[in-house]
């Protein structure tokens, strides 16, 4: 995967100058050795304000990004918070177990300091990630650091992105327009490009040099059975050509970058294709690109993306599944209701990675029906990457600005179904149980977009550590029938 950071580890240890400094420091060893050689290991054990300064310093020089602050005992409140003021990257503060000493001379009182420490924390309006049950020794805490990884992957990248987007968001897809506040606050980039300018930019692409080896690649990654227009690879090696040009030349002082475009109704007929199966391909880099210009469905993707260190994809909420289809094939042979499950689809935008072996590039039925004479052969509409989405564990989730610009977010794990969709466009069947709940009372509820970001595996637990580290006091989810949603109705 490309476009998405890579977490380098460090650990400080704290102690309090009224504890012994050998019961943090030899605690701290431990933990290293449980985790490995992946974790740099800061010599300096924080007791005052000029140990965490040169604490701070040391973990930059080693080119660390991410900390673990270990109190080893109970810890000196002001420095080790002011660790999370100073260092640049995310922390994660956890504290030792008692068990590895006496409880006179070997007792640490970091099950209390823990306290003081999230106290103070939140007095500076710090961020920080704490696990669930924070203490441990050193073979809890070693997991504890493997869970954190991904969550600061993700939170590296927000803070270095920079989304670009083509085109004005769509009026009939008003639902993707949102609010650009949110953005800034989370500490994303943005850059706003009409069509017209990455037109000109791929005509000026035209005959270039490194279009055939693109070309190549999107034959083999087809294989004969899903390249149905040859004809067509040039042109669409020239659109991915010139997204990848635009993407250096634009980023600025960004590390990492998503894009969304407007994909319609003007632009297969100006570019001669539909952009679907290049925004697949740029995907699976760890680049997403969101249709109909949805800046914050290319953000969710990117964080999923930094989370699952895989592709992703973003669909739409999109149509029920027929009862006849439920009775056949689904009912008495997997655990879900009728109205736990709904079809996921997008026109052709999901990576071939992701798909069933029959996928192929096709043409978009519903702009062909739109934008193309009645009864004529597909032209311009051509480009989407068509098949059903492959079957797997999968987790939906978004993160939105509502219209009062307020962050929102919702996770929901589920699966794809082995079921065959007998549709079009890039479709699967998806089951979760609870959905039809949970459509009702967070998705209608609280006016969320038709569109969902898709990570391929169950990374609930992860990207809500990311939304809550990121300042998302609303994170819904789909509850249980035990647990009733503010709005349902008890009387139902």
């Amino acid at each position: 995967m490309q476009n998405i950071p890579e977490v380098k580890l460090g650990i400080v240890a704290v102690s309090r100058d009224c504890f012994p400094i050998a019961l943090s420091e030899q605690r701290r060893r431990n933990i290293v050795a449980t985790c490995g050689g992946d974790l740099y290991e800061c010599p300096v054990t924080v007791e005052n304000e000029l140990d965490m300064q040169k604490a701070v310093a040391d973990v930059k020089a080693a080119g660390c990004n991410a900390l673990v602050v270990f109190l080893g005992n109970f810890g000196p409140e002001t420095p080790e918070t002011l660790i999370a003021k100073y260092f640049d990257g995310p922390c994660m503060f956890v504290a030792a177990a008692e068990g590895d000493g006496d409880l006179i001379n070997g007792r640490g009182d970091a099950f209390c300091g823990m306290l003081n420490c999230s106290y103070n924390l939140g007095m500076r309006k710090l961020k920080d990630y704490i696990p669930e049950y924070p203490v441990g020794t050193a073979e809890d805490i070693a997991p504890m650091i493997a869970e954190f990884i991904p969550i600061a992957r993700a939170v590296i990248g927000v803070k270095n992105l920079k989304i670009i987007t083509f085109g004005p968001r769509p009026q009939d897809f008003f639902a993707c327009n949102a609010p650009i506040k949110g953005l800034y606050e989370l500490g994303v980039e943005i850059e706003e490009n009409s069509e017209l300018d990455l037109l000109v930019s791929f005509q000026e692409h035209a005959n270039d040099p490194r279009i055939p080896e693109v070309c190549a690649d999107m034959a083999e990654e087809l294989g004969a059975a899903g390249n149905n227009y040859p004809a067509l690879l040039p042109r669409m090696a020239q659109f991915e050509l010139t997204l990848l040009d635009w993407i250096e030349n634009h980023k600025g002082d960004r590390k990492y970058v998503a894009l969304a475009d407007k994909c319609w109704p003007a632009f297969p007929k100006e570019f001669g294709f539909e952009p679907c199966f290049v925004n697949s391909r740029l995907a699976s880099r760890g680049i997403p690109v969101a249709c109909e210009v949805d800046i914050y469905g290319t953000l969710s993707e990117y964080i999923g993306a930094c989370v699952s260190a895989d592709a992703v994809t973003l669909l739409d909420i999109n149509n029920s599944v027929p009862a006849s289809m439920w009775e056949k094939e689904i009912k008495g042979k997997f655990d879900y209701a009728l109205t736990d499950t709904f079809m996921g689809f997008h026109c052709g935008n999901t990576p071939s990675c992701k798909m069933c072996a029959d996928r192929a590039v096709k043409y978009q039925l519903i702009q062909h029906r739109l934008l193309e004479p009645a009864g004529s052969e597909p032209d311009f509409t051509r480009g989407t990457l068509e098949g059903d989405i492959a079957p797997g564990e999968i987790t939906f989730y978004r993160l939105q600005c509502d219209s009062e610009g307020i962050l929102r977010a919702y996770i929901a794990q589920g699966e794809v179904l082995p079921v065959a969709t007998t549709s079009f466009g890039g479709i699967g069947v998806f089951a979760i149980h609870e959905m039809g709940r949970f459509y009702r009372h967070v998705l209608i509820q609280k006016r969320y977009p038709h569109h969902g970001a898709v990570a391929f595996g169950h990374y609930g637990k992860a990207l809500f550590e990311v939304f809550k580290f990121l300042g998302v006091a609303d994170i819904a989810y789909n509850q249980p029938k035990s647990l009733p949603y503010p709005t349902e109705n008890p009387w139902r």
